[in-house]
């Protein structure tokens, strides 16, 4: 494997590790209050329903744009003497990138989704004691978030790579 696709899996695997320990950092937080958890649940009922939502139109419109650029790739696009490989090879290969790509996207956003909605009591129930405890809790909620979309960004991205020099594809 190339020095860069091992640079690149590190750094997921490195942002994956510190995403999992700020994950536990923030989950063993105090959730303050009965009255508060209360008022949490619902909002946690709502944003999951809303995710569950998102997620099924993601998912249907993905597969449905997977087939477009399969079809436009395939069938419509002119070959040109520049291009690396057959027009159907070509239309696999980017439907696969897609299709991984909106992947990634949907772990990352459901990743990002769950600890935000789970950060937001225990920012809200340390904040009745003090502000820097509460500005913690709430950037590194947020931090998973972020080392989430690059972890995952890398992953897609590395992966395709991979998968090409397994395949036999070289690549500069």
């Amino acid at each position: 494997m190339k020095p860069a696709l091992i640079l690149v899996f590190g750094i997921s695997a490195i942002a994956l590790v510190v995403a999992g320990w700020l994950i536990q950092w923030v989950m063993g937080k105090d959730t303050g209050t009965k009255e508060m958890q209360r008022i949490s649940d619902a909002i946690k009922s709502g944003a999951e329903a809303f995710l569950r939502r998102q997620n099924k139109t993601i998912i249907g419109l993905a597969a449905l744009f997977a087939v477009v650029i399969f079809v436009l790739y395939a069938f419509v696009r002119q070959h040109n003497e520049h291009d690396p490989a057959a027009p159907m090879v070509l239309a696999i290969w980017t439907t696969l990138s897609f299709v991984m790509g909106a992947a990634c996207s949907v772990i990352a956003g459901y990743i990002g989704m769950w600890v935000s909605i789970r950060s937001n009591i225990r920012t809200a129930a340390a904040a009745r004691h003090s502000l820097n405890d509460a500005l913690q809790i709430a950037l590194r909620g947020g931090a998973v978030s972020g080392l989430f979309v690059t972890a995952m960004s890398l992953l897609g991205v590395g992966g395709l790579f991979a998968l090409l020099k397994v395949l036999g594809y070289d690549f500069a």
